[in-house]
């Protein structure tokens, strides 16, 4: 059973269980797509601050696409961005200085502006992406993928926390304050002001991503 202290999103509403929300579930089968910026494909937004921003004047956004056909990306002044792949053969990234950047499902993760022009190509197939974005000189983040087996303890000195289940098993994550949360695959819990040590169970080998969102 989930902790009284876990905000949980399903669909555009939110449910909220006792007074205090250290984080919040994002499942992406209960999220709904909207339109790229561009126009030329949808989004998962999983998360955005502040509450109710729009696409010009978030401070931190999280977000997941499927991307089906080669294009180009979105145009962000301002932001920097983290992109990884979730699902798919592999994503060929074009940098506007000539470089040749691939993402695959192994942990290759591209840092760049959001003003800069990228053109993306598909190796085999649609793949699914994680996109971490936050405001140049307001936010700043880093997004790293850990291989798990056993438990593990992370620090969390960040505004705010992202844990993500690529595949494999379930896993357990004990928060800061005690409370133990079961994050399936496929999904993420978000921790918002809940600095401290953050333990992950995970019987079999998988796959995390963690991103720290840090104001600064």
């Amino acid at each position: 059973m989930a902790s009284d202290r876990c905000r949980f999103s399903h669909n555009q509403y939110v449910y909220t269980l006792g007074e205090s929300m250290p984080c919040t579930l994002l499942d992406p089968r209960t999220t709904p797509a909207m339109p790229w910026k561009n126009g030329g494909g949808s989004t998962l937004q999983l998360a955005i601050a502040p509450n109710g921003a729009s696409l010009e004047d978030f401070a931190w956004r999280i977000s997941s696409a499927q991307v089906a056909v080669d294009g180009a990306f979105s145009c962000f002044p301002g932001i920097d961005r983290s992109l990884a792949l979730l699902t798919g053969n592999g994503l060929h990234l074009q940098r506007s200085d000539g470089r040749t950047e691939t993402l695959h499902g192994t942990g290759a993760i591209a840092v760049f502006g959001g003003e800069e022009t990228i053109s993306a190509y598909l190796t085999d197939g649609p793949v699914t992406d994680l996109n971490l974005m936050t405001r140049r000189g307001a936010w700043q983040h880093e997004l790293q993928l850990l291989r798990l087996q056993g438990e593990r303890m992370l620090e969390n000195d960040a505004e705010a926390m992202l844990l993500w289940n690529v595949d494999g098993q379930a896993m357990h994550c004990q928060l800061p304050g005690g409370d133990v949360q079961h994050l399936a695959p496929h999904q993420g819990i978000l921790l918002e002001n809940e600095q401290g040590h953050v333990g992950i169970m995970s019987g079999q080998p998988s796959l995390l991503y963690v991103g720290w969102l840090r104001k600064g």
